[in-house]
């Protein structure tokens, strides 16, 4: 049972997660990924996809001068993969996600983590500076809450897709090779209450082959263009650039 500060209860569902999603907190019924994209992420992790990039996160975490047994939370944690390999040594993990069909696989599959199905935007339910590493990959964001929580000598770390990042898949379905930066956004919103320590890329270019394409477009995408249709039924096989801007942050 988990206790928030008004003396509010919340039991833990039997599914391993405890729900703490208001209605106010919710632009559907069905809020957050579907179980379709979740489980077309965990295909691709499970066949070695998106590795890469969890292992990047995982190293430079544990390069960091954190406490023996850090509370690391995972913001947007979807199936729970990341914050599993971030706590696999020692720690306690703690993520958070819109999803239900996110946090009930992250529960099965990792039980002995804490899960939580809320909105990240609106306030992270965890006390204040209780948290040693704060990580989001591809996920949420909350600068001010963030703030609040972490500890005096704790860690943001953001995973952001880089400017390339599925580019090939972009093209497709938009019709042009559109490159983004987001890492200036990112660093642009957690100003003036963070300040970046370091910056790196993780990258790797896979063959991948029907199967893998179709997954990472439901995992990827809401829905594709009418307009590529044709285009991703002709698919085979291809070149895809997988690749993440890691920026690590302090509280300033």
């Amino acid at each position: 049972m988990f206790v928030c500060g008004a003396g509010h209860s919340y039991d833990v569902a039997r599914s391993g997660y405890v729900n703490l999603l208001q209605p106010q907190d919710r632009r559907s019924a069905a809020a957050g990924d579907s179980r379709a994209s979740v489980d077309a992420r965990a295909s691709l992790l499970a066949a070695g996809i998106g590795r890469t990039l969890i292992a990047a996160v995982a190293n430079r975490a544990a390069a960091l001068d954190l406490p023996d047994t850090p509370v690391v939370v995972d913001l947007g944690c979807g199936s729970g993969d990341a914050l599993a390999a971030l706590t696999d040594r020692a720690g306690t993990g703690v993520g958070i996600d819109l999803s239900t069909a996110a946090v009930e696989r992250a529960a099965r599959h990792f039980p002995d983590r804490t899960w939580i199905v809320a909105n990240a935007d609106r306030r992270l339910p965890l006390l204040d500076r209780s948290v040693d590493l704060i990580v989001s990959i591809h996920g949420r964001r909350n600068p001010a809450d963030a703030a609040r929580v972490l500890a005096a000598a704790g860690y943001l770390l953001v995973a952001v897709p880089a400017a390339d990042d599925l580019i090939e898949l972009r093209e497709l379905v938009q019709g042009q090779p559109v490159e983004r930066d987001r890492a200036s956004a990112v660093l642009a919103e957690h100003e003036p209450l963070f300040r970046l320590v370091d910056q790196t890329v993780a990258r790797e270019v896979l063959d991948l082959e029907r199967a893998a394409l179709l997954q990472l477009l439901r995992g990827t995408y809401r829905g594709v263009r009418h307009g590529a249709a044709e285009r991703v039924a002709a698919l085979t096989r291809m070149d895809i650039t997988l690749a993440s801007d890691l920026l690590l942050l302090r509280r300033t």
